[in-house]
């Protein structure tokens, strides 16, 4: 993986028969909402001058079958911080407004297969 310039690696381990990863595509998905959420949360929180203690954060989805496309996607986030309730509902808020991985899923962007030649 390659973002603003830092290239790191993400080891996924095989399936036991050696054919495909052990890491299916729903749960790198699940994954992908749940660790950007979070690191928004620290980011946004900052932005507000919040201080967070710690933050976890859960991504479900429905797959109902081959080649369909996932349902019911849900997250939940908890946070822990001494600051006032109504300041971490709108932090949980505003993080849920700006996360780029939601909101790409949200508005639907075409995803295109490049064939080499």
């Amino acid at each position: 993986m390659r973002t603003a310039g830092s290239t790191q690696a993400l080891a996924v381990p095989a399936k036991p028969s050696g054919q495909g990863s052990g890491i299916n595509g729903g749960e790198f998905l699940m994954l992908a909402l749940a660790t950007c959420y979070c690191n928004d949360l620290y980011r946004e929180a900052q932005r507000l001058g919040i201080a967070l203690e710690g933050a976890r954060v859960e991504a479900t989805a429905e797959f109902a079958g081959v080649g369909l496309a996932a349902s019911n996607i849900r997250y939940r986030a908890s946070v822990r911080s001494s600051a006032p309730a109504q300041d971490m509902a709108r932090l949980l808020r505003e993080t849920d407004a700006v996360a780029e991985v939601h909101n790409t899923l949200r508005c639907g962007v075409p995803v295109t297969l490049l064939l080499e030649e």
